[in-house]
């Protein structure tokens, strides 16, 4: 969670490495997520190119597999490249489910896609490894930088993706109930102020936007939760920060231990943030802070230290980055920009061939969860939110120096401002034809999806993850989404 957790002055977790880039580096305090989801955020990160442009749409369809990431071309130009852990920019591998949530969301029905969030405590003081699959794969890459990193004569790109902090899939159900376990241990928990944690104000359901009803109540979080329930969510929560932190940490050391960081460039960031209870909701496919607000950390040579940036960036600019760092060629193609002059702290003025990075950031998100295809706009203190045609949904708009918790849309106060942002909006992603599109495809997807399975469909489709709310009127589902088709 961009804002919560790595926000200078926050009080709530010790993160020492993550301190520790702040103090050797630069840290932005507006970097932001193109599409608030695993997949098509990775996407965006790995193209360059904003979430219409490559038409990743959820979390089973990013980039084709053959595409031309940064990584492939800094292979080209002579680097030895080393992945390890999640990538997910192809394809989340993500459950049926998972798929036919996000086809059918605009079919006229609510159900529970998620199991309610909860939390869980796992062994004791002296169980630090919880998440061993990144355990593992942070290791893989320790061991890599000590024995491999050390004696290459050529310059080096590794990556190391992470699940945490991630809720994990609960266990007691399968893939058809939802993942909604924030688990920790004793010993990160410990590392936790629990007193500093705030809880979230929530608007009562009734005057909720009717894409956020739609996303509570298909995250299941519609029911009623106690006061120490969500402080427990976002304290676990904060638990496995301090955990993917220690990891972050063994790679640091890494290169401190064998001389190399001195010439490395480090880069810490995230492809969504987590909404942990807040705006009534869990997960993130939202345009709350909370979820599209992402850290964007940078330490190295050449890279000024102590810095914190406000300008808004995003993860399309992960890419020019790198080619920049690395001395390729930048494609003037690309949805972002590279870094390197803000890193550097060159002034504004000193700008890139392709002129002035713009003063706004785009968010788009297609998949489950949510009933609409939404679109966000960050410029200096304003977020405004858009939904499918423009005018179907009521847009929301936000003052964020005013109302940082998002709690006030002034979209009706404000006429002029929606106007003109929606105008900005339009120039870059003419974003009802991209909701028409999209609903095209879902259908398509799903009518494919249907015939493939033939007799079994009926069976298949009332066991999929919102089973227990689709056994009550199966019938009454069934036809909703051949009234849809």
């Amino acid at each position: 969670d961009g804002r919560l957790t790595f926000y200078p002055g926050n009080q709530t977790v010790e993160l020492p490495f993550i301190n520790f880039m702040k103090r050797h580096g630069t840290i932005f305090l507006n970097a932001y997520t193109n599409s608030p989801i695993c997949c098509p955020s990775r996407a965006a990160m790995w193209s360059g190119l904003f979430t219409h442009l490559t038409e990743s749409w959820n979390n089973f369809k990013g980039l084709d597999p053959d595409y031309v990431t940064w990584m492939d071309l800094m292979q080209k130009h002579g680097y030895h490249t080393q992945k390890y852990g999640k990538l997910d920019y192809t394809s989340g591998h993500h459950s049926v489910s998972n798929r036919v949530e996000a086809w059918t969301r605009d079919v006229d029905f609510l159900l529970r896609q998620e199991g309610r969030p909860m939390v869980n405590l796992t062994g004791d003081r002296r169980h630090v490894r919880v998440m061993e699959a990144d355990w593992r794969n942070t290791d893989k890459a320790v061991a890599w930088i000590r024995e491999e990193a050390i004696n290459l004569t050529q310059p080096f790109a590794l990556y190391l993706g992470l699940n945490l902090p991630h809720p994990y899939p609960s266990p007691y159900a399968g893939e058809n109930f939802g993942s909604s376990t924030f688990l920790t241990s004793p010993y990160w928990l410990e590392k936790v102020m629990y007193e500093a944690i705030k809880i979230p104000k929530w608007s009562s359901l009734s005057e909720m936007h009717p894409v956020d009803y739609y996303s509570s109540y298909t995250k299941n979080c519609t029911g009623q939760f106690t006061k120490k329930e969500v402080k427990n969510i976002r304290a676990f929560y904060y638990a496995m920060c301090a955990e993917t932190d220690a990891m972050l940490g063994e790679v640091i050391s890494a290169l401190r231990d064998t001389g190399l960081l001195k010439e490395t460039i480090v880069i810490f960031t995230s492809d969504h943030g987590e909404l942990a209870m807040e705006h009534r909701q869990f997960y993130k496919m939202s345009m709350y802070e909370g979820s599209s607000h992402v850290p964007l950390l940078v330490m190295g040579p050449g890279i000024k230290e102590q810095q914190q940036i406000s300008n808004l960036v995003s993860l399309v600019d992960i890419y020019p980055t790198m080619l920049d760092i690395a001395g390729i060629p930048v494609p003037q193609n690309l949805s972002g920009y590279s870094l390197i002059p803000l890193l550097q702290g060159k002034a504004e003025e000193e700008v890139s061939p392709r002129g002035p990075r713009p003063s706004w950031v785009l968010s788009e998100f297609h998949g489950c969860n949510v009933n609409a295809s939404t679109y966000m706009l960050r410029t200096d203190k304003w977020k405004y939110i858009a939904y499918s045609d423009g005018h179907s949904v009521l847009p929301q708009l936000f003052d964020l120096s005013a109302d940082p918790d998002e709690l006030t849309n002034i979209a009706v106060k404000f006429p002029e401002t929606v106007n003109s942002l929606d105008k900005i909006l339009r120039s870059v992603v003419n974003y009802p034809k991209v909701s028409s599109y999209v609903q095209e495809y879902n259908k398509k997807q799903f009518i494919s999806w249907k015939q493939s399975l033939g007799q079994n469909y009926s069976a298949v489709i009332a066991n999929l993850r919102w089973h227990q709310d689709w056994l009550k009127k199966p019938k009454k589902y069934e036809k909703a989404i051949d009234e849809w088709l």
